[in-house]
């Protein structure tokens, strides 16, 4: 932000301390040993006994919920953890009514009735696995990319930031019956839509250890970033609109992936990004769809190459061939940099103030310069607005005018870039982008 200096009294910092401090504090090593112990209970299906205390989902998710509990002790008493769980009904992939639960820790800030508390971020991954039958519960399914590397990520994440105190609640969930057909964040995204959960952005973590893929490629320093422009939720006037105002890249999943690409790279800049713009890989999904699908902005992070071989594969060798997916063939240090990644913009999202409202910009005449103004954000921290913009077809947010005012003017023509809003405080910590209509 270079222009910031020009507006405050102490030039604000370009990073805010406490999320490096975050970022230094992920631990490969206990992302590791947590996809170890996760491949030890031997299979994770969802359909597996659940009352063996070393074996099964049952036996995983109450290890999870353990580990939640022991990093809830750092919080001072603003993280809660508990399951939730719902029966699912038959189907293709359950062939009998079964249980099914998510484990969920939850970091509220300390007024939990402040007016941004309610405000929800959501970190997620899978805890359950499959082997090459998506019905076979017995065989060995030890699951440790898929997706023992996403929870033992969120667990990470819950470990370390358990201590800070945010400005919005973050959600740690560790989901269910992801392989039986994203079971436990469809409910949980349900649950979300009919109660009126204020969800900002959810990350969903899913195959995010393996840098070797199945042609022999290696791939460390990038994570792909999948997102998906339109949510069934666009549709009629809402459509039309957005078509006709050149926002078809900024639906808010993709403008949340676009967040976490700027916040990630800029804070651990020897990483990257790669922004996706499909909804999923062909042929497979995740649990950010069923969040997505409800209108609530989600993305996907998956590992830049993949090898099937350790995928949804009983553990045995063929013609030379190792099949399976056993803790050996993940690489920590690339799971801990997408932890990292997360953790930047999460962090960000959450220490930062409320996005604007009532952003306008204002088309009552020919003109060949442009003119924003917005409702100022109600917020202690906020010391005021970035004004972005870019070309209609970059990707991403090319520059960033900073005022303290709520309205800014002599801007570059409106025909010619898009344009967004963002309030920031002292620290330099951003809100997602709000864009503006058309006002006459």
């Amino acid at each position: 932000f270079s222009l910031l200096s020009l507006c405050f009294t102490q030039e604000p910092l370009q990073k805010n301390p406490l999320v490096e401090k975050i970022i230094s504090q992920i631990s490969p090593s206990n992302i590791r040993a947590s996809i170890e112990k996760l491949a030890s209970f031997e299979t994770r299906h969802t359909l597996s006994d659940t009352t063996i205390s070393s074996k099964g989902i049952g036996a995983a998710r109450r290890w999870i919920k353990s580990e939640f509990e022991r990093y809830s002790r750092l919080s001072k008493g603003r993280m809660q953890v508990g399951y939730q769980e719902f029966t699912s009904e038959p189907s293709t992939r359950v062939p009998h009514p079964t249980r099914v639960v998510n484990v969920i820790a939850t970091l509220k800030p300390t007024d939990s009735n402040s007016s941004t508390s309610s405000r929800i971020f959501i970190v997620s991954g899978h805890y359950d696995s499959r082997a090459t039958n998506v019905l076979d519960s017995i065989s060995a399914a030890p699951g440790a990319n898929d997706d023992g590397s996403g929870t033992a990520l969120v667990l990470e994440l819950a470990r370390v930031m358990s201590e800070y105190e945010f400005n919005a609640t973050i959600m740690f969930i560790a989901f269910a019956g992801e392989e039986q057909g994203l079971l436990g964040s469809t409910y949980c995204a349900e649950i979300a839509r009919q109660q009126g959960w204020t969800i900002k952005g959810v990350f969903n973590n899913d195959i995010v250890g393996n840098i070797r893929g199945g042609t022999g490629e290696v791939e460390s320093t990038y994570v792909r970033l999948f997102s998906e422009a339109y949510s069934p939720r666009d549709t009629g006037v809402i459509f039309r609109q957005r078509n006709s105002l050149g926002y078809e890249n900024d639906g808010a999943s993709r403008s949340l992936a676009r967040y976490i690409k700027e916040i990630g790279e800029k804070y651990f800049h020897h990483f990257g990004v790669k922004l996706i713009y499909r909804r999923d890989r062909f042929l497979r999904g995740g649990d950010h769809l069923p969040f997505h699908e409800r209108g609530f902005a989600a993305v996907r992070f998956t590992e830049a190459k993949e090898n099937f071989d350790r995928q949804h594969q009983n553990i045995r060798t063929e013609g030379g061939r190792s099949f399976g997916d056993l803790p050996d063939d993940v690489d920590f240090e690339y799971c801990a940099n997408i932890t990292r990644i997360n953790a930047a913009a999460l962090a960000s999202l959450a220490f930062a103030p409320p996005e604007p409202e009532g952003v306008e910009i204002v088309t009552k005449n020919l003109d060949y310069s442009t003119e924003i103004h917005w409702r100022p954000v109600v917020h202690p921290t906020v010391a005021g607005y970035l004004v972005r913009y870019r070309e209609t077809t970059s990707p991403t947010w090319q520059n960033a005018v900073f005022t303290p005012d709520t309205m800014i003017a002599n801007l570059p023509s409106k025909d010619d870039f898009i344009f967004g809003i963002q309030a920031v405080d002292k620290d330099g910590n951003c809100s997602l982008v709000s864009l503006p209509r058309p006002s006459r």
